[in-house]
């Protein structure tokens, strides 16, 4: 198949689900990387009328948001299967895809990831600690309802890897990275162990924060 273009930002929790599952699906790619400060350009919007990451291109065909792109993998390649076969699984991994996206990341990663680890990084601003104070309760509400899904599963929808795991590891991986990790997960060991599985693939070391650097600047 051709390749897909990957155009995304090192570091960020949904383009790295992209590349989990190209990585997944053995799928060649390539990535067009950015930067916060090219995120507004001309060139960028062609891509992301609404100037966000990820976008790709496959041949002639344009799309962006993370989940689409998600499905749209698995159905254009469709070994191995990411989506589960019975409908009751497959809802479940389409709801655990919108936690992901409206209480994981909303209210929680958003402010959290951003406050520890972006603003420093590429603002050089000092961590906003009632920011990250207020968004601990929610962020316990996420962690303790994620935990209670996925139980003592090995993954989130059963014994196979599904888009709702692709989605959503990346998210935590980079919570993971703050102090408030600790006491997010004091009481989730089950959820723990399942991103220590999660962090065990082939697709998660692949596509690091240092491992897609390298490749965003030898592209």
């Amino acid at each position: 198949m051709n390749e897909i273009q990957v155009q995304m930002i090192p570091g960020s929790p949904f383009a790295r689900s992209v590349l989990i599952a190209l990585e997944e699906k053995s799928a060649p790619f390539r990535l067009v990387p950015l930067s916060p400060a090219t995120m507004r350009t001309p060139e960028h919007y062609a891509w992301h009328p609404f100037g966000r990451v990820p976008a790709i291109r496959h041949g002639q065909y344009c799309l962006y948001e993370t989940q689409a792109i998600l499905r749209y993998i698995d159905r254009i390649i469709p070994e191995p299967p990411l989506t589960p076969s019975h409908p009751q699984s497959a809802a479940r991994m389409d709801q655990l895809m919108n936690i992901s996206d409206w209480y994981l990341f909303q209210g929680v990663g958003n402010v959290i990831g951003f406050q520890r680890i972006l603003a420093p990084m590429f603002f050089g601003r000092t961590p906003d600690e009632s920011a990250i104070a207020a968004t601990m309760p929610k962020g316990r509400v996420v962690f303790d309802e994620l935990a209670r899904l996925i139980g003592e599963q090995l993954f989130f929808t059963g014994d196979t890897l599904s888009l709702a795991d692709v989605l959503i590891a990346p998210q935590i991986d980079f919570l993971k990275q703050t102090p408030e990790w600790e006491p997010l997960t004091a009481g989730v060991p089950n959820l723990r162990a399942w991103l220590d599985r999660m962090n065990a693939r082939a697709s998660m070391q692949a596509t690091t924060w240092e491992r897609v650097t390298a490749l965003a600047q030898a592209a």
